[in-house]
């Protein structure tokens, strides 16, 4: 027998040593508002098939918790694929990207990408009768070399581990189909339940449950310019040759890393001056208006969009939106009380208006300045005019927020949204999510000029990718153009610095369990050696050593 500390019912439990997870759950009657998919042991995330030998603290969590959510999606993706290759054996899947709320995913016959809506409504009615049947997902961990002879038809992922040297492997069953998802799964098909399958332009997309509302499949929203960015960023991969990271180690090993890192920060800049390109010609523009998520590169963007401005004979001028945001006594509080400083009504939006429509007039006016340690706005003298040739640059979370510049007219605004949008894929049915690449870049800019561990990092990320739901993404299609500042090599540079920063997480730190989770992924990336990044490299925002003055 060995007791075991339950933290979802505030007690100690003595059980019988061997019992798996899934067993406590249902011997104890442990209830979640949802179906419980997993749980947290020892600050370690666990499936329900993982059995306690020892004394453990156990948190079991639902959807409605991000590790919860990883477990149902990664589940979901397998039962896709084992659905695909029974209706259609000779398919090939490929999960792209996240949008439109859901995964876009392409299916390749005879190494055209290619399916008809009669094929996809046969894959969904399989998924569904996945989920009736409710059969096991069985997880072993094998011996590597035994794994890589049940997954002969997974390329990619055969390559990732033979890069990899572990000795064993964990893998995943359903009937006849096997698959390294990288992480655990729910024990049966039963339990993916809420999912929808649809046509989506070329291919087809995998909607996932509302995260509000978990029993519920996510409306489809229209994202017709963020899925073009896709597209353009699959170009630029099939331009590099890499379409995958098992391609990118391999471009490493082989002396391409440099050659990868070169064109991939070329086409950057190539995007960037088509940008500045595409506001020249449009001469009523005055104001450009920058918006995104954290860790998204704006300031380097900006800097960078400010040179190609003068190179089109454009003189970009700066103006900070927090400069105008309203006295402390007058900023709205959130539901828990709290000063809210991400929404729109902290700003004095009539002011920004009043001076904009000013500016666009030719008068001049005088900026306001904001001192954050009094909350209060005071004025120093700071006077602006627009003169001919001259932009201003507005970068911040509301800057495409249609209230912020309700005044300003439609033809004088152009608006930009960047964020790193895409990133290549582990293989064809697992991704390397976009949010975590950003929260790799500002674990590392923190540390390096703030003084933040990757606790502190990893701690303050929920709240901040709640902000970027409320006020930012929503707004993302109102821009007139998108620029995704995903590098296809960027993790194998941030890695060297990411890995140390997250090794210092402790153990008994609630973090842990997400600093695991980072340093598994980055364990499948090859190093690649910084020195050859550009000083004017979104990257260099992060990893030190810009040529921009920040």
């Amino acid at each position: 027998m060995v007791k075991i500390n339950i933290t979802n019912i505030g007690k100690i439990i003595e059980i019988e040593a061997g019992k798996t997870l899934g067993e406590i759950a249902a011997e104890l009657k442990i209830k979640l508002k949802y179906s419980i998919l997993g749980a947290i042991v020892n600050n370690k995330t666990m499936g329900l098939t993982y059995r306690i030998y020892q004394p453990k603290r156990i948190t079991f969590f639902d959807i409605t918790h991000p590790e919860g959510l990883r477990t149902y999606t990664r589940s979901l993706r397998f039962m896709l694929y084992a659905a695909l290759k029974d209706t259609l054996p000779h398919a090939k899947l490929e999960i792209r990207h996240s949008v439109s709320r859901g995964l876009y995913c392409e299916v390749f016959q005879n190494g055209i990408a290619s399916i008809s809506n009669v094929e996809i409504e046969k894959v969904r009615d399989r998924m569904r009768q996945l989920t009736k049947l409710a059969l096991p997902i069985i997880r072993q961990e094998l011996e590597t070399s035994q794994v890589l002879d049940m997954i002969k038809e997974h390329d990619e992922q055969r390559r990732l581990l033979e890069g990899h040297g572990d000795i064993y492997t964990t893998i995943h069953t359903l009937e006849q189909h096997n698959a390294v998802l990288y992480g655990d799964l729910v024990p049966n098909t039963g339990i993916i339940d809420v999912y929808d399958l649809t046509p989506y332009h070329n291919g087809m997309l995998l909607s996932l449950p509302e995260t509000s509302n978990p029993e519920q499949v996510a409306q489809i929203t229209k994202q017709d310019k963020m899925f073009s960015v896709f597209i353009e960023f699959d170009q630029w991969l099939k331009a590099l040759k890499i379409q995958n990271l098992a391609d990118l180690n391999e471009a490493i090993s082989n002396g391409q890393g440099n050659k990868v890192l070169q064109v991939a920060e070329a086409l950057h800049e190539k995007k960037i001056a088509a940008i500045a390109d595409q506001i020249a010609n449009r001469p009523n523009v005055k104001f450009i208006m920058i918006a995104g998520p954290s860790s998204s590169g704006k300031t380097t963007f900006s800097k960078r969009l400010a040179l190609q401005l003068i190179v089109n004979g454009i003189t970009p001028v700066n103006l900070s939106i927090d400069d105008y945001f309203v006295n402390r006594e007058l900023t709205p509080r959130d539901a828990n009380g709290d000063y809210d400083f991400e929404a729109v009504e902290a700003i004095d939006v009539k002011l920004f208006n009043q001076q904009l429509t000013q500016l666009l007039n030719g008068e001049e006016v005088e900026i306001p300045k904001f001192n954050f340690k009094t909350g209060s706005r005071y004025y120093d003298g700071t006077k602006l005019q627009m003169h001919e040739g001259d932009v201003l640059v507005i970068e911040g979370t509301h800057a495409l927020t249609p209230q912020l510049t309700y005044l300003v007219p439609k033809e004088s605004k152009f608006g930009i949204y960047i964020c790193p949008m895409a990133s290549i894929n582990m293989d064809g049915i697992s991704r390397i999510h976009t949010t975590d690449n950003r929260l790799i870049r500002r674990m590392v800019r923190d540390y390096k000029t703030r003084g933040y561990s990757a606790s502190d990092t990893i701690a303050r990320w929920p709240s901040v990718r709640h902000g970027e739901d409320v006020h930012i993404y929503p707004n993302q299609e109102f821009a007139d153009v998108m620029f995704n500042t995903a590098l296809c090599y960027e993790l194998s540079v941030l890695k060297a610095q990411a890995e140390p920063i997250l090794l210092e997480v402790a153990r008994n730190s609630e973090q842990y369990a997400e600093a695991r989770r980072l340093l598994r992924m980055l364990s499948y990336v090859k190093s690649l050696k910084p020195e050859n990044i550009p000083p004017t490299s979104i990257l260099r925002e992060f990893l030190g050593g810009s040529s921009f003055e920040y």
